[in-house]
C-alpha cells in the first residue's frame, strides 16, 4: 500500500477509538500502540467489555454499502450497476461477545 492508509486500517483505527471512548466513560487506562490494546490488569474485564461492544457497534453498520455509496457520489461516471456491493452476510457479529479469543 505504499504507507498509505487503506479501509480496513481505517475500521481498525475506528474499533480502536471507539473502544477508547468507552473506557474513558468507564474510568479505566487505556493506551495503545497500532493494534495493540493496554490497561491495569484489573481493568483487563472491562477493556474485554469495551473490545467487544465497540466491535459490534461499528461492525453491524452496513460499512460496504456506506463505502459503496460514497463512491458513486465521488465517481459519477462510472456506471455502478456493474459494480454492486458485496452482499451482506448472515454472521451475528454479536456473537463476539460468548467468543473465547475474539481478541488477545
Amino acid at each position: 500500500s505504499h504507507g498509505r492508509p487503506n479501509y480496513v486500517h481505517s475500521l481498525d483505527s475506528s474499533h480502536m477509538m471507539m473502544t477508547a471512548a468507552r473506557c474513558f466513560d468507564e474510568e479505566v487506562l487505556f493506551a495503545s500502540v497500532h493494534d495493540s490494546f493496554w490497561t491495569h490488569a484489573c481493568d483487563v474485564p472491562t477493556l474485554n467489555w469495551a473490545l467487544r461492544e465497540a466491535f459490534i457497534e461499528l461492525h453491524q453498520q452496513p460499512l460496504l454499502s456506506h463505502l459503496h455509496a460514497q463512491f458513486q457520489r465521488r465517481y459519477p461516471q462510472i456506471d455502478w450497476s456493474k459494480l454492486p456491493p458485496p452482499v451482506q452476510g448472515d454472521l451475528d457479529v454479536r456473537c463476539v461477545r460468548d467468543a473465547t479469543y475474539f481478541f488477545s
